[in-house]
C-alpha cells in the first residue's frame, strides 16, 4: 500500500483505533439527526410563517369572528397556531357569555378567561415550535468537544506507538496523527451546521412568538370592546 493509500480519508478512518472509531461513529450519528431535525424544523417554521400571514389576512380582513371561528375549529390542524389561539380564545369567549348570561358573571370575569385560554394555546404552540432546538444547542456545544476527546486519544496513541520505533520520522507520525484529527474535523462538521440553523431558528421562533403576543392583545382588546 502506497502512502497516497495510507493517507486516504477512508484508510484512516479504518486503521483508527477502536475508541476513536466509535467516537466518530459517534459524531456521524450526531450530525445525521441533526440534519433532519434542521430540515424538519425549517418546513414548521415557513410553513408557520405562511399559515399565520394567511390568518393575519383573514381576520384584518373584518369578517364576522363567529364564522371565522367556526372555518377554524372545522380546520384545526391546517390552520397553523395563530388561528389555533385565536380559536381557544374566541371559544372560551363565547363559552364565557353564556355562562354569563345565565349566571350573571361579570364580564372582566368572561375577557380574563379567553386571556388565560389564549395564553396557554400560545405556550402549547411554542412548545411545538421550540422542539429539537435543545438537541440541537446541545450538538453544537458538546460535538467539538467529542471530537477533541477522539484527536487527543489518537494522538497518545500515535505517540505510544513510538516506543517500539528506533528512530521516529515525520512518515512514522504522520498517520497516526492524521487519524487523531479526522475526529475534530468531524466534530466540527456536526457541530457548525447545528450551531448556526439553532440561531436562525431562534430568531424566527422570537419574531413569531411577538406576532403571537401582539395579536393576543389585540384581539383582547377586540372582544372588550364586543362585550360592553
Amino acid at each position: 500500500m502506497n502512502a497516497a493509500q495510507d493517507l486516504s480519508f477512508v484508510a484512516l478512518i479504518s486503521n483508527a483505533h477502536v475508541l476513536v472509531q466509535l467516537i466518530m461513529l459517534m459524531l456521524f450519528l450526531l450530525s445525521l439527526f441533526s440534519w433532519t431535525y434542521i430540515f424538519r424544523k425549517l418546513f414548521t417554521i415557513r410553513s408557520a410563517r405562511a399559515q399565520t400571514e394567511q390568518f393575519e389576512r383573514s381576520f384584518w380582513a373584518g369578517g364576522n369572528l363567529h364564522t371565522l371561528h367556526q372555518s377554524t375549529a372545522s380546520q384545526r390542524d391546517q390552520s397553523g397556531a395563530l388561528a389555533r389561539i385565536f380559536e381557544a380564545g374566541m371559544g372560551e369567549f363565547i363559552k364565557g357569555k353564556q355562562a354569563a348570561s345565565r349566571d350573571a358573571l361579570d364580564v372582566n370575569s368572561v375577557l380574563d378567561g379567553a386571556r388565560r385560554a389564549m395564553r396557554a394555546a400560545f405556550q402549547r404552540e411554542m412548545d411545538a415550535l421550540d422542539l429539537h432546538l435543545n438537541f440541537l444547542a446541545s450538538v453544537g456545544s458538546v460535538s467539538p468537544y467529542i471530537g477533541l476527546l477522539g484527536t487527543v486519544w489518537g494522538i497518545m496513541n500515535a505517540f505510544r506507538g513510538l516506543a517500539s520505533v528506533q528512530q521516529a520520522t515525520l512518515a512514522v507520525v504522520a498517520p497516526g496523527i492524521a487519524e487523531a484529527l479526522i475526529a475534530t474535523a468531524i466534530g466540527l462538521f456536526a457541530a457548525i451546521p447545528a450551531v448556526v440553523a439553532y440561531n436562525r431558528f431562534t430568531h424566527d421562533i422570537d419574531r413569531l412568538a411577538i406576532r403571537f403576543e401582539t395579536f393576543v392583545e389585540e384581539f383582547s382588546n377586540i372582544l372588550q370592546r364586543q362585550s360592553r
